[in-house]
């Protein structure tokens, strides 16, 4: 029996290795869009774009612990087309790989806005050849507008402003991450990237961008105005990386969707960033995009690869680092929720919140208390 795993990141290699870890012994490939050997990506927006790491910091294991896997990776070869019942993938240069199991970890890709191909200055962070060209054009503090208000675009705003750089942020939202994580809290994250020097300009929606001889001069709101600027992030979100699979016959839909136990059709499962599973313990589908989700749900495919019956159901957990500040969240806050104090006090930045509605606590966040956070996690157990 062999093993073919499209996407050489996070979710692709912990499959790798949660299989060599309950015992398979058989083939593995790895097929990788990039050249580069797996690598972490929240760093890119943090410790490498602002130069404290370096590429091999960033890798997820060192090659000779790779080696130790025995699997064969076919890397900066992107899948072009997926043969189900062949199971049969085929890759842009020409190769067709076969196996008993696929599993599709193709992760993201991110968003672009409407004419910033080709235009110099403008970027998106999701690769590290991403990452090094914003670092580059950051070297010489610009001024910087970041176009998003979720986590990313918060992230490389505090990055950039750390580095020196003026910085604005622009998204439709009134607060970063309001969406999510409602006005007191999101609140608090704007006081926060105000103290520090970023200014904002949220509330509008950005309609486009102005140029001059092939480059960016600034990011145009949907009132008119024109905020300048030397660079542009755009860090709009991502759409799942499966445009690949069109022809393929499975069913797509803001992700592969699958069953509880991961998979999307006979003898072939998707995790990461890409999948869109039925998720048993919320009775709905879901798609989590983050790090922790990626080595979880992984481990649940390989163990299903292996004969179990496993379905997915873990308690969704992300985290993010804004200047001196790290916010933990656990399960799926919204902004509808009824926000409760637990710990702590929001005036001194130190606190544990639980998101509640019907009366079940439905998340848990933590701002500078990441172990009385953990601590609070079972309160989404029990209510």
């Amino acid at each position: 029996m062999s093993v073919l795993i499209v996407g050489a990141s996070a979710a692709g290699l912990s499959t790798l290795e949660a299989l060599r870890r309950q015992g398979y012994q058989d083939p593995i490939t790895v097929l990788g869009a990039e050249t580069y050997l797996p690598y972490d990506r929240p760093p890119l927006s943090k410790q490498y774009l602002c130069g404290d790491w370096d590429e091999l910091r960033t890798r997820l294991r060192p090659e000779e612990m790779l080696a130790k896997l025995d699997a064969n990776f076919v890397l900066g070869d992107p899948a072009a087309a997926l043969d189900v019942n062949r199971r049969v993938v085929s890759t842009e240069s020409g190769r067709e790989l076969s196996a008993d199991s696929i599993v599709i970890a193709t992760g993201l890709r991110a968003r672009r806005l409407p004419g910033q191909e080709g235009l110099a200055g403008v970027h998106v962070l999701r690769t590290l050849g991403d990452a090094d060209a914003l670092r580059r054009d950051l070297t010489d503090s610009p001024r910087v507008v970041v176009v998003g208000d979720g986590v990313l675009g918060a992230e490389i705003a505090a990055t950039a402003r750390k580095l020196g750089c003026a910085v604005t942020m622009a998204g439709p939202q009134a607060a970063p991450l309001e969406s999510q994580f409602g006005t007191i809290v999101s609140g608090l994250l704007a006081d926060l990237h105000t103290a520090e020097g970023v200014e904002l300009r949220l509330g509008t929606a950005v309609s486009g961008l102005t140029s001059a001889t092939g480059r960016v001069t600034g990011v145009q709101l949907a009132n008119g105005e024109v905020l300048p600027a030397d660079v542009v992030v755009v860090a709009l979100g991502a759409t799942p990386a499966t445009e690949w699979l069109n022809d393929s016959g499975l069913t797509l839909d803001n992700g592969i969707v699958c069953d509880a136990q991961c998979r999307a059709a006979e003898g072939i499962y998707a995790a990461g960033d890409v999948a869109r599973w039925q998720h048993d313990g919320l009775d709905a589908l879901l798609r989590l995009e983050n790090r922790t989700n990626a080595t979880e749900q992984a481990a649940c495919v390989a163990a299903n690869i292996l004969g179990e019956n496993r379905s997915y159901t873990p308690i969704p957990y992300f985290w993010t680092d804004q200047f001196a500040t790290k916010i933990q969240v656990h399960g799926i806050p919204t902004a509808n929720a009824e926000i409760v104090v637990a710990e702590g006090a929001l005036d001194e930045r130190r606190f544990v919140t639980h998101y509640r509605r019907d009366g079940r606590t439905v998340a848990v966040l933590g701002w500078n208390m990441p172990k009385q956070t953990r601590l609070h996690r079972e309160h989404l157990v029990h209510g």
